[in-house]
């Protein structure tokens, strides 16, 4: 079954929680972490991917912290993942831009051209929903 990784669940509640709490107020990862009682390390990494990725700005300090650079609305799911995720694919197969992930029965292959289709579905529903929605 399709399932989402530990670092894209975690980037979700991260963004949600920088949304809810974007009035002037800067974020840690220590503050996101202890509000839902997941990892430290890990949600600094998703915000460092996030500031790499324009999602959200980084302010060094004793006030410093993590604010979200773009309204709820302008940020898709799809970005975030893509924030802190390499590879978003349902098989190693539909990577297109690593050829030694190719299959070795990719010719006469009955199975890629549907799972690109559904993959292309899967993104779409991402890049259909955004950040407020999940507020």
């Amino acid at each position: 079954m399709l399932k989402l990784s530990k670092k894209t669940e975690y980037a979700f509640m991260a963004a949600r929680y920088l949304a809810l709490n974007n009035s002037g107020h800067c974020s840690t990862a220590k503050e996101i972490a202890e509000n839902y009682d997941i990892s430290r390390e890990l949600v600094a990494k998703v915000l460092q991917n996030f500031a790499r990725s324009d999602i959200a700005a980084s302010f060094q300090g004793v006030k410093g912290g993590y604010v979200l650079k773009k309204n709820p609305e302008e940020v898709s799911l799809f970005d975030i993942i893509l924030s802190v995720e390499d590879k978003h694919h349902l098989t190693n197969c539909l990577s297109e831009d690593n050829p030694d992930e190719k299959c070795s029965h990719e010719d006469g292959c009955k199975i890629r051209d549907p799972l690109i289709e559904i993959q292309k579905r899967i993104d779409n529903l991402f890049l259909e929903t955004s950040l407020k929605q999940i507020l």
